[in-house]
């Protein structure tokens, strides 16, 4: 995928201060990881009287159809049209949209620390996009961007130069020309109108594609005679989301007409009364629901194993229930860190007596690890490489043997739907590997009958339909015959 920006200049006013507004040097060619590629940035001329400035999304087609199955991200029936021949990637779409609100975030965000003046102005402007998926043809992209103060040139691509009885594809060769319009309109048209454009995403639409779409749209959207069309294509025709949108635009639209605030418009409801809460962050919903699992044990004496700067324990420390709280982890650093949080130098007799961190490897058997109800391993064995899993195994399953064990770990099949997370990229630099659902219930299930556990699984953060939790967690629970016998 392809598209250039190019403008003019003088002397006075030279065109190389595109390199400042994009954030980019003009003299430099640079490389940047995206959710399914990389994109390139380089200027094929640069001086005084015209500067361009280039964006080539190189996409890993292969990363593409493993990331995306088909389904959600990458769910378009057009990116899973075939694993080895499809076109689709090598098109303007939303994967450019996103590569250019990730490259050049600062330009769209209209800022310039070196030479603020320049965002604020209008200048010459000729973006130009060699092949751009366009559902609706070349009359649709007229419509979409003439109204925003574009001179548009939209050819039709042919299915084949050489066969032309067989008629236009739905590719156009997309100019747009602007005296008007400054570069971070013109980048924030873009951004929103290629998906349009193209009626798809490569990824998720969630309800945060609403606020997206919004800030955006700012300025231009709620007057655009195109607005239900562009509102339904961008949220990907999800009803809910669209008619969330459409009544947001309306009290801009309302607000803008009456010369006052939107807050003021919208007063029906005063702040104070308001219920809708954030959801709470993904490691708060881990640790709610591990300490749930180990209510739902009995169990009393607890080992947070892998417990790092010891945010579990604290939270443990909080119900009576848990009589003793064992942090155990290999980092000096991390217990370090840990007995601040904790104020252990602080803690009252009462409370010290029910907490202890000691250093210790997962890797090999350890006396102090025996006689505890419960174990948790939240968020460690993906630390681990996959050769030494064999031996935390063991250590935990067959010589300590709590008589409850939780383990929680990444599900990969999820990080599709983190457009930030670069393909091929696993969550933490220090993740040697992360697992599908399929393969950590293979795991799980092979412990559970080598060490006499019965095993069970919870989804942890949002259940997505076709991809799974963000987190996935084991219980394990000793077999009765077992704990009979070391009882």
């Amino acid at each position: 995928m392809f598209l250039t920006i190019s403008t003019t200049g003088d002397e006075k006013n030279p065109a190389t201060d595109l390199g400042f507004l994009l954030h980019k040097h003009p003299e430099k060619s640079q490389a940047f990881s995206t959710s399914y590629g990389t994109a390139h940035v380089l200027y094929p001329e640069a001086d005084a009287g015209r500067c361009t400035a280039a964006l080539l999304l190189e996409v890993d087609p292969v990363a593409l159809v493993r990331r995306g199955k088909g389904k959600g991200r990458g769910g378009a029936p057009d990116a899973a049209l075939a694993q080895y021949v499809n076109d689709r990637p090598y098109a303007a779409s939303s994967l450019l949209a996103v590569a250019l609100s990730g490259v050049f975030s600062s330009a769209m965000k209209g800022v310039c620390a070196a030479k603020p003046e320049l965002p604020g102005l209008p200048r010459p402007l000729r973006i130009e996009i060699p092949a751009l998926p366009a559902r609706g043809g070349p009359d649709l992209v007229r419509r979409l961007f003439e109204p925003l103060g574009w001179t548009v040139t939209a050819e039709p691509v042919a299915l084949d130069a050489e066969f032309p009885e067989w008629g236009d594809s739905r590719y156009v060769g997309l100019v747009l020309e602007s005296e008007a319009l400054t570069l971070a309109e013109a980048l924030r048209h873009l951004y929103v109108l290629l998906p349009v454009l193209d009626d798809a995403k490569h990824y998720w639409v969630s309800a945060d594609e609403v606020d997206k779409l919004l800030r955006a749209g700012e300025g231009w959207l709620p007057d655009h005679p195109e607005q239900k069309l562009i509102t339904s294509r961008y949220l990907s025709r999800r009803w809910s989301l669209t008619r969330q949108a459409m009544e947001r635009l309306e009290l801009v639209r309302l607000a803008e007409a009456d010369d006052s605030e939107v807050e003021e418009i919208d007063n029906a409801v005063e702040a104070e009364t308001e219920t809708e809460e954030k959801p709470a962050p993904l490691a708060e919903q881990r640790r709610d629901a591990i300490i749930a699992a180990l209510k739902e044990s009995g169990a009393g004496r607890v080992l947070d194993l892998g417990c790092g700067q010891g945010q579990l324990v604290q939270a443990l420390l909080k119900d009576v229930q848990f009589t003793e709280i064992v942090g155990v982890d290999v980092s000096v650093r991390a217990l370090t860190i840990a007995s601040r949080r904790l104020k252990l130098d602080r803690m009252g007799e009462r409370q010290a007596s029910r907490v202890k961190l000691f250093q210790g490897s997962l890797a090999y058997t350890d006396n102090r690890l025996k006689g505890y109800d419960a174990a948790v391993l939240s968020e460690v064995i993906e630390h681990l490489d996959l050769p030494r899993l064999p031996a935390l195994e063991y250590a935990v399953f067959g010589a300590a043997r709590p008589r409850t064990v939780v383990v929680t770990t990444p599900n990969v099949e999820y990080n599709v739907r983190w457009e930030t997370l670069p393909a091929g990229h696993v969550r933490h630099g220090d993740h040697r590997f992360e697992w599908t659902r399929e393969e950590f219930r293979s795991w799980a299930g092979a412990v559970a009958e080598r060490h006499g556990y019965d095993v069970g699984f919870r989804p942890v953060g949002p259940d997505d339909p076709e991809v799974g939790p963000p987190t996935q967690m084991a219980v394990f629970r000793m077999t009765a015959a077992k704990e009979e016998k070391a009882a």
